[in-house]
Order: C-alpha cells, then structure tokens, then sequence
C-alpha cells in the first residue's frame, strides 16, 4: 500500500466512523492494528509492536497498569503519527487465564405457530444466558471473587426440535437455543478499561482471545468440520473448538511460551530477555551467542538448547494436547496452531504425536486469514497477528454478540455481559446502586412538646431521573443497540435539625427543660426527647408499640414513619372508649387525623401513610422500603405496577392507588 493511498483510506474511514483499532495486549508484547471496513473484508492500513521491558504481565493477566500503559502508549502514538490520525476507541480481548465457561437451555413456546422476530431471538438467548449465570452462581463462591459474564457463542438453535442455522423471520411453535457462556474474574476485565484510560482510549468492543483468535484462523464456511484453534501466546495457550458451524467449546493452558524461556534462564544462567532472544535465535541460527548474568559470554549450539527445553516443549505440546481432547472429546478433524509461541521449531511435529493425529492434518494458522482480511503492505500469513486481526475482524464484521454500544450519560456504557440487557444491567455494570434509584426523606424527629407529640420531618428526596431516547422508562426497560441513557442518581433528603430556641416561645426561655434539665437555648433537641416550656404540664407519652417504633425507626432508619405505626395512630377508637380515654387523660396523645394521610393498597393491602409537608407527593420508589425487598441481594426482576399497569420509580402516586411491588422469577427464559 502506497501512503498516499493510505492516507486516502483513513480521511474515508474518519468521514464514516468505521476506522477500527485493536489492540492485542500480550504476556510479552503489545501489538496495535489499524483498518477499515470496505467490501466486508478489514482492510488493514497499519500494525505496530513493542516489546515490555520488564514483566509486566503474568499469564496474559495485567500486574502492572502503568508499564503496560506506558507500552500501549507508544504503539498508539506509532500508528497515529504513520496514518496521521487520532486513535480514540479501541477494541481489545481479555486473556483466558481464569477463564470459566458454563453451558445453558432455554426454549420458548408459543400457542400458535408464529414469525420469529429479532425480539424473539433476543429473549431466547437472554433466558438461557440467564440460566447459565444462575448455574455458574451455584458453582462459584461470587462473595470470594466476582465474576462478569463477557461474552456467550450459539451453539445450536432448534425450530420445533429441528435444528437451523438462524432463526430470523422463519415460522414455528416452539424454539430454542444451546449456549456456552463465557466468565472472567472482574480484575481481569476492569484492568484493562484501566489500562486503556490511562492511554486516553475509551474501550469500544471487548471479546475473548481465544474467540478473536479463531475468527481471523477459522472463518465460518469451514466451522461445520471439527477444528481447534490454539493460540499460544507467552502466558497462556487459548483453545477454541468449532463443530457443525458453531463454536462448542473454550478453554486454556497455563503452559506457554514463558515455560520454555524460563527453562533456558534456569539452564545457562542468564536474564529474561536474553532468554527470549536465544528462543528467537533458536528458529535462525546453528551456534548462539549470548552473555549470562555473571558477566562470562557463552556460545552453544542450536541442538544444545533443543536439549536444554526438551522437557518443558513436550511438556508444553502434552498440555495442550490433553486440553483439546478434554473439551472435544476425541482428536479434532484438524488442528490451527497460532500465536508466537506457535513458531517454535517442531511445535507442529509434537502436538500431531501426543494427539495421535497425521502431521498433515495440524497446521500453522495464517492461510485463512485472508478470508476476512486483506493487506496491501503487510504479510497477514503470519501466526502472530491471530489474535490482532481476530480482534478488529470480530469487531468491523460484527461478529461480537456484545457489540452492543448503549451510551450512558454521553459516554459509550462499560458492557460486561452480552445479549438482553436492562437498563437497571447497565446501571449496575457502570458502578451505579440500587440506592441510586430509591430518594429516601430526610430522618425525622419525634419528641414530647408539652404533652403533645410533635414531629419535626426531614426534607423529602429529590427522585432519580431516568429516560431512554429522551421517553422515562422504568428500569426493566430492555435497551438496544444505539440506545442514549440518561440517569441522574436520586439524593437524599435532608435531616431534620430543630433546636430548643426554634421551638420555646420569648419568655418562657428560664422556664424551658428537656428531659428535666436545664439546657442551652442551642441544643440540638432528637427523637425520644421530652421538652416542657412551663406553658404546660408534661404528660408522659404512652408506652405504645407505636410510639417505641416510631423512636426506634427515626434514629436507625431516618424514614417515614412505618406504616403499621400510622394504623395504629389513626385508629379510630369507639365512642365510650374515647370518652373514657379523655376523661382519664385531659391531654391524650394527639393523634393523626384521616385528612392528614395518604391512603394505598400495596400488594393488596392496605398502606397508611402520613402526607408530607408542602403537600410533596408521594413516588413510587417510596414505597419499596414497605414491600420487604431486599434490593441488594433480589432473586428476580423487579416488577412495578400502578393500578394495574406497567409503571417506573419515578412515578407520582395519588390517595387511593393500587400498588404492585415483587420480585418476578424467571422460569421459562421470557424476561
């Protein structure tokens, strides 16, 4: 590819958007690639590496954020500074060291035969990604270490129990679909957004290696045959399995590349990079040069240091070998080895004996490349650049099931699972908290004003705000592609604060006692408090549940007053009782009288509350705290229904409305 022409190709790509840069972040280096989208092939305008120059990944996993910054820096600048432009999104994989996978069912059935829409497919495949999340949960200690869900892959679908291809626009009574599931510890996957922030770039798609790796080296037209894909990189082996046209399968080695220099440090005393680079010399030259840490230089032969990585090679190959045939089940139809570690002499020869396989049928991956990707500057045929191209073909040909893009408050939202997402999922994925849809009021005061009982209330909340494409939507609202989310957090209300010289009237100020003590004019009065001004006598309130709730909630809650306590206060009494009542007590508790009180059904019962101040309205998210959900640990979606119909937190509620607030379980996959 001529510069100019490159040139030309990158003003099209910015005046389109679809300029595509991956980043392949490795155990032992960083590689960068730069394409464009034209004729549904990635043309590829630019690729870049660089080596760390120290340790700064473990297994494919990142120890040091600011080294490894500091390398996907300088390739990023490399390619701005050769194809003048501004790299701001990136597209990168998560490295399979911890990688768990978990297989899952689901299928709908409808009454009648009808067309299957994209609405369908999408709740087929969210059923059963949901019942995998629920298996895996059961598996995993997730209060130990939490995991996210990063990606899924089909591996069948079925129209009235036969299987197909896809599912869209074709007519049936009952579908269904297998999927394997794929899970990362979330330290795997939130030190790469780090890391990419650090470098100024904002993650624009994120897929696994081992399934980035295997659509650059095995295109779908040749996934009906049984084929496995091991892209050995210096950490880690990632291995893909396709069969009958769909991926069936991932899993991983710990043995890589590093095994094999770690043998030559051990064996001729030397550092890692030095061992690196007799690795490389390995594949050239027959006597190497090197110097080892002592200082003294050495020159082997090339049959020497084959000697001295025999044990770690086979070792190697054998683990690989045993991991194919764990997940398949018996030797592949053939096997694509990729990646760096790939280029080891006699890799080919090794894996074929241990899988018992002809030589013929494992191959080097690189001669299909060129199926989803092309180059006019660069030789694409190389092992090394699986899992670079694989990254940027699966994110320019849409081949990511979570390529989703939903912007959150004007930025691209951090996706961590894949298929049918809830708002209240992107919330949650984007650090939010259940707390931030619920405003709760102000902590009351409750004291004792000259027998009376007097309630100072906290200022009430200000509701969240939440809209979809401008429309309020409640959180169970499914998002799609391109959807703009908008949320502003709910905030508390302020807590009542009130002082005795806010209440003693000019005069009675030496006359004025809390609890019955002389106290400043400024103290800060709290709930429980008995304050006599000297205008009255006091009246000990009585010691009813209600009241002892009404204390205890103020000071350890700081919300309304409970319902059942409102009952009780507005309970109509009969008429000899409340005569006998005055007649015993001249000043009886003042109790809350019916035109001060909203009145609900919640759940089919009946809910007293007592009205705010400056006549605020009740919103729907007041009444969660009364439905007896834990919203920090729900086993269910969240259902919100005002008389009858389908309703959102941030509804204002009337005197007399019927509410529903529950907990829907998902047990037929519909969502």
């Amino acid at each position: 590819m001529k510069i100019n022409e490159g040139r030309t190709s990158i003003q099209t790509a910015r005046s389109q958007n679809d300029l595509i840069f991956a980043l392949d972040i490795g155990t032992r280096s960083i590689i960068g690639l730069v394409g464009v989208v034209r004729d549904e092939k990635l043309h590829v305008l630019a690729i870049e590496k660089e080596e760390h120059a120290r340790r700064a990944m473990i297994d494919g996993q990142i120890e040091d954020i600011e080294q490894v910054a500091k390398v996907a820096r300088h390739v990023k600048e490399r390619l701005e500074q050769k194809l003048d432009c501004t790299l701001t999104n990136v597209c990168v994989a998560a490295a399979g060291r911890a990688l768990k996978t978990q297989k899952a069912f689901c299928e709908l059935e409808f009454e009648k035969p009808q067309r299957v829409d994209e609405e369908i497919i999408g709740r087929l495949e969210a059923g059963a990604i949901e019942r995998a999340e629920e298996a895996f949960a059961q598996e995993t200690d997730q209060e130990e270490r939490q995991f996210f869900l990063v990606g899924y892959t089909v591996i069948q679908y079925l129209l009235d129990n036969y299987p197909i291809s896809d599912l869209l626009d074709h007519q049936g009574k009952r579908v269904s679909a297998d999927v394997i599931a794929t899970f990362l510890p979330s330290e795997v996957v939130e030190s790469l957004y780090t890391t990419m922030s650090k470098v100024d770039l904002e993650v624009a798609s994120l897929t696994l290696e081992p399934i980035a790796a295997i659509n650059a080296a095995i295109p779908e037209n040749i996934r009906l045959l049984n084929l496995a894909l091991v892209d050995i990189g210096a950490g880690t082996s990632d291995i893909a399995i396709s069969k009958d046209g769909s991926i069936v399968g991932y899993t991983m080695a710990t043995v890589a590349g590093d095994e094999i220099t770690e043998a030559l440090m051990r064996n001729y005393l030397v550092d890692f990079q030095t061992a690196e680079r007799i690795k490389i010399d390995l594949q050239e030259k027959e006597n190497i040069e090197f110097t080892d840490i002592l200082g003294l230089p050495h020159t082997v032969s090339n049959e020497d240091v084959r000697t001295c990585i025999d044990s770690s090679f086979k070792n190697l190959c054998k683990e690989i070998s045993e991991k194919i045939l764990s997940v398949n089940g018996s030797a592949p139809s053939a096997v694509f080895l990729a990646g760096g570690g790939s280029k080891l002499a006699d890799m080919r020869e090794c894996v074929a004996k241990y899988m018992e396989m002809d030589l013929n049928r494992v191959a080097i991956a690189g001669n299909n490349f060129s199926v989803n990707a092309v180059s006019e500057e660069y030789d694409l045929n190389n092992p090394e650049y699986a899992t670079p191209l694989g990254i940027a073909v699966s994110a320019g040909l849409n081949m990511i099931n979570d390529s989703c893009h939903v912007m959150l408050n004007g930025k691209r939202s951090k996706l961590f699972r894949s298929g049918s997402l809830t708002v209240m999922d992107i919330l949650m994925m984007n650090g939010y908290r259940s707390q931030d849809l619920l405003a709760r009021s102000g902590r009351n005061i409750v004291i004792q004003l000259d027998g009376d009982r007097k309630i100072y209330h906290g200022t009430p909340g200000i509701p969240s705000k939440l809209q979809v494409n401008g429309k309020e939507v409640k959180v169970s609202h499914v998002v799609h592609a391109g959807d703009q989310i908008h949320f502003i957090p709910a905030s508390d209300g302020e807590n009542a604060k009130v002082t005795l010289a806010d209440i003693v009237e000019p005069g009675y100020e030496s006359k004025t006692s809390v609890n019955g003590k002389m106290v400043p004019l400024d103290t800060v009065l709290k709930t429980g408090d008995v304050v006599i001004t000297g205008r009255g006598q006091a009246v000990p309130i009585q010691e009813t549940p209600a009241v002892r709730a009404a204390s205890e909630m103020n000071n350890e809650m700081g919300a309304e007053i409970k319902p059942q306590i409102e009952k009780e206060a507005i309970q109509e009494k009969p008429q000899e009782e409340e005569a006998e009542a005055e007649a015993s007590d001249p000043k009886p508790i003042k109790r809350v009288q019916p035109a001060q009180v909203c009145r609900f059904f919640l759940n089919g019962e009946p809910l007293l509350l007592v009205k705010k101040e400056d006549d605020v309205p009740y919103y729907l998210m007041d009444l969660v705290e009364y439905s007896g959900i834990d919203l920090k640990n729900p086993d269910g979606m969240l259902q919100l229904r005002v008389n009858g119909k389908e309703s959102y937190f941030q509804q204002e509620l009337r005197s007399g409305d019927k509410i529903d607030i529950y907990l829907q379980k998902n047990e037929t996959g519909d969502i």
